[in-house]
């Protein structure tokens, strides 16, 4: 039986005969459903019209997308350090990704940083040889196709490889998690937010949201979390969902700065 990935979310859910009468991640608020209505398409339509799209995104990370864009266009990240580390997923899982990413060193283990990432994550593992997937343990309800691969942690932080943190920062989920690379930007410190921490199109902040297709903002509490979450780490360049859309330098302060700002916008006066 077919695995059906939602065509606007991009996620893949269990096998099932048909698919199901809706997808539930993008019937929650900070989703949404297509307005041609629910879609559904398979692994093996992906491939028929659509590749994946592999380029260098930074000291040591290779970004993987899809071409043309599908779902909600977000990228993986492959990061060469610590054993081979693939951060996010794609809903797309071809031949010519998996042979880059053995050329590059191969992948060790695999984490996301949130259920709108989910995407073909256990199609990825397969490929790779069944490596485990880190999930936080407080967006288990959101996964749709459970996996024994999948590894739930909890707490606020877990090294998985050497020099590769996971940080639960909550926000945009419950789960949301950044992935910390001491050896990144050089050995200067790399952050890798998907959109738990978003970098805005100015590329020298970022921003926090609940929803970002439906514009529903985070409270003055989950802004101050993620930034206290990720204080104790020092990081150069933040690296987000999207291909280009990367802080490249003062990535630490642009955090800051930009949390104080983002009080500000909400009528909160910050701690400093």
């Amino acid at each position: 039986m077919p695995n059906f990935i939602c065509a606007t979310c991009g996620v893949q859910y269990d096998e099932s005969p048909s698919p199901p009468a809706s997808c539930m991640i993008c019937s929650e608020e900070r989703q949404y459903t297509g307005w041609q209505g629910q879609q559904w398409t398979t692994l093996e339509g992906l491939r028929s019209d659509h590749r994946s799209r592999i380029e260098p995104e930074g000291p040591g990370l290779t970004g993987i997308g899809i071409e043309p864009s599908f779902g909600i266009g977000q990228r993986a990240l492959h990061i060469r350090g610590g054993g081979g580390f693939l951060w996010d997923s794609t809903s797309l899982v071809d031949d010519a990704a998996v042979t880059r990413l053995r050329e590059l060193g191969g992948v060790g283990a695999m984490a996301i940083s949130h259920p709108h990432f989910y995407s073909s994550m256990v199609e990825w593992s397969r490929a790779l040889g069944g490596i485990p997937i880190y999930l936080h343990e407080a967006d288990r309800d959101w996964v749709m196709r459970d996996d024994a691969a999948i590894v739930y942690w909890g707490g606020g932080a877990l090294e998985v490889a050497t020099g590769i943190t996971l940080i639960h920062c909550g926000g945009h989920f419950a789960g949301s998690t950044v992935l910390h690379w001491a050896g990144g930007a050089d050995g200067l410190g790399a952050l890798l937010t998907g959109d738990s921490i978003m970098v805005a199109q100015d590329r020298r902040t970022v921003s926090f949201m609940y929803s970002y297709p439906n514009l529903i903002p985070l409270d003055a509490a989950a802004v101050r979390r993620i930034v206290d979450a990720v204080e104790p780490f020092e990081f150069e360049q933040i690296y987000g969902g999207w291909t280009g859309k990367n802080v490249l330098e003062a990535g630490g302060p642009a955090v800051r700065y930009s949390a104080r700002r983002y009080l500000r916008a909400i009528g909160h006066r910050d701690r400093e």
